[in-house]
């Protein structure tokens, strides 16, 4: 437990963050989920507009530290290229 004035601050603030990464994560694991949605159901049209759609929130997510860059740029590359194979 935080004893200090400060490990308590910092304890406040890191449970303040983890909520609001929490929220920035399931937004963007539904814009994902979206796009899959999408994919499966063989509507090229809907999952291109799906994935224009989530590739901002998920850039966004690195920008905000939730994501690492990478880890996006790869589900990115790989989203895209499921779309276009789909028809």
């Amino acid at each position: 437990m935080a004893n200090t004035p400060q490990a308590k601050k910092r304890a406040r603030q890191n449970e303040a963050r983890f909520q609001v990464n929490k929220a920035r994560r399931s937004r963007i694991r539904t814009f994902l989920r979206k796009v899959e949605e999408a994919i499966t159901s063989g509507d090229k049209e809907a999952a291109t507009a799906a994935l224009r759609a989530a590739q901002p929130e998920m850039m966004r997510g690195v920008t905000k530290g939730v994501f690492h860059k990478n880890t996006v740029a790869r589900k990115m590359s790989r989203l895209s290229a499921r779309v276009k194979a789909i028809g």
